[in-house]
């Protein structure tokens, strides 16, 4: 059985054209489909590629610095994931992710060996997303 380190919970409403906010309101924000009125009319609007480009490169780039202390590395490093939301006919959506890694204080070989290992903790990689745990739970709201 698995340790549970950290829960995290977050609630939208509305979808696309609504809001989403986390439990403890570090997030509160209006949620927008990206060019439309509503992305432009509102000041502090995400979407969840966004958001999700977020989670990825802050976890990525706290596996690299994990690598990096075993190795006994000060490493100063940068993630940046960007994330497509892509439309194909027959498979529907999907996302695409790139993760660029930039890092500091280190030669370009050091970093790539901390990537790959890195690649190879962290929750959201290729080989750990076939086997992440999906429940869901379905309810109804009568008013």
């Amino acid at each position: 059985m698995s340790e549970i380190l950290y829960i995290s919970t977050a609630t939208t409403y509305g979808g696309l054209e609504g809001k989403v906010e986390s439990s403890d309101g570090a997030i509160n924000m209006a949620t927008a489909i990206p060019g439309t009125d509503r992305d432009e009319d509102l000041e502090d609007v995400t979407n969840p590629e966004e958001l999700f480009a977020a989670a990825y490169a802050t976890c990525f780039d706290s596996a690299l610095q994990i690598v990096a202390n075993k190795e006994r590395l000060n490493v100063e490093s940068q993630v940046t994931a960007t994330v497509k939301l892509l439309e194909d006919e027959q498979d529907g959506y999907r996302l695409s992710i790139h993760l660029q890694v930039k890092g500091e204080n280190i030669d370009k070989n050091q970093l790539e060996m901390l990537v790959e290992k890195a690649n190879q903790i962290w929750p959201y990689s290729e080989e750990k997303r076939k086997n992440m745990e999906l429940t869901l739970e379905i309810d109804t709201v009568n008013h």
